[in-house]
């Protein structure tokens, strides 16, 4: 039988500190964040459907389904130890493909749905973004949500999202990896808050697309990667059964 050793161990024994590849540490959490899948188009002269806090919450698309189907795959392979969601379904229906093949019950983060926008809920925001709205330009030039009538306030949205993200990480064992299958919006916001950058400087991230935070032993948390759609490389090919 012969006598292996791990490379890493011979060069630590002997003082020797190359660069490697990035590996989570053992007193180190990482939390992936998944935006979900397309959501039901909107119809002009329709209304998308809204939960009781009067949220948008459509359903996911069929486009959707499948992207869920890709992200699920491609994380199935990570040693996933938590699964978090919103309260709103698209979360749901992106995550279920993930939870299937890792047997993890989703829990809810309430505190992580998506930014409230007022008048603009059940597709209104959509039609605005696409006619590229005054009031829609203004508000993504100052980076206000509550520019939007009736909508969040960033600081309203920004202690709730640190109150979840918190509350997601603290769940995780140090040395282990969760998923939370989030919002372009509240990706957006937790990258900002743990960057220091501007409002909206990381708004618009992919459908399905992976964001990944890891926090340190120490407390200190970082942005590893943003918007990693390499899952949908192929959405051409094949549904994946």
């Amino acid at each position: 039988m012969s006598d292996e050793r791990d490379p890493a161990s011979d060069d630590e024994e002997r003082g020797v500190h190359p660069q490697r590849l990035f590996e989570l540490p053992p007193d180190a959490r990482e939390l992936i964040l998944v935006r979900h899948g397309a959501s039901q188009a909107f119809v002009e002269g329709g209304s998308l459907p809204v939960d009781a806090s009067g949220h948008s919450d459509p359903p996911l698309a069929r486009e959707g389904r499948e992207q869920a189907e890709r992200v699920g795959a491609r994380l199935a392979q990570e040693p996933i130890a938590r699964l978090f969601v919103t309260t709103l379904v698209r979360t749901h229906e992106t995550a279920a493909p993930l939870a299937a093949r890792t047997g993890l019950e989703p829990e809810v983060i309430a505190d992580l749905r998506e930014v409230h926008l007022g008048e603009w809920e059940a597709g209104e925001y959509r039609v605005r973004a696409a006619n590229r709205d005054p009031l829609f330009v203004r508000a993504l030039m100052e980076g206000r949500w509550d520019l939007i009538p009736g909508a969040e306030t960033n600081e309203q949205l920004a202690e709730r999202v640190s109150r979840g993200l918190d509350h997601a990480l603290a769940q995780l064992e140090p040395g282990t990896v969760g998923v939370a299958v989030l919002h372009g919006g509240i990706v957006a916001e937790i990258c900002r808050q743990v960057t220091g950058s501007s409002q909206f400087a990381f708004l618009g991230c992919d459908n399905t697309s992976v964001t990944r935070i890891v926090e340190l032993g120490f407390g200190l948390r970082r942005l590893r990667s943003f918007n990693d759609i390499a899952h949908l490389a192929h959405e051409s090919a094949e549904p994946l059964v």
